[in-house]
């Protein structure tokens, strides 16, 4: 079961919860760098938002999905049993083999 919408948008306003000099940084956009790039202020803000979360999930070695999961799940375990049910979905999507699915991303299995 991969992350929701619903899910993604409750991870991101945690993430920018904890990051204030961040929501600041967003909050005051040149709306002239939006215009630019044809978007709407909170179009451009959204993008840059999202740039900085997925940023952070590559920086702790994560998919974007997984901080998702991270910042969303009810606890650790609940975290993990998510993520490895979604990587199982990949694999499967894939046409890998579990093994080496696990392999491949360094999973425990």
């Amino acid at each position: 079961m991969a992350a929701t919408e619903q899910q993604h948008e409750q991870a991101l306003k945690r993430f920018l919860d904890k990051r204030p000099e961040l929501r600041e940084e967003l909050d005051n956009l040149n709306p002239l760098l939006a215009q630019a790039k044809g978007e709407t202020a909170a179009q451009y803000r959204d993008e840059r938002l999202h740039e900085a979360f997925e940023a952070e999930a590559e920086r702790l070695g994560l998919f974007a999905w997984e901080l998702t999961l991270q910042l969303t799940a009810a606890t650790d375990e609940d975290y993990q049993a998510q993520r490895m049910e979604v990587h199982k979905e990949v694999a499967e999507m894939a046409g890998m083999d579990w093994l080496d699915y696990c392999e491949l991303y360094g999973l425990g299995k």
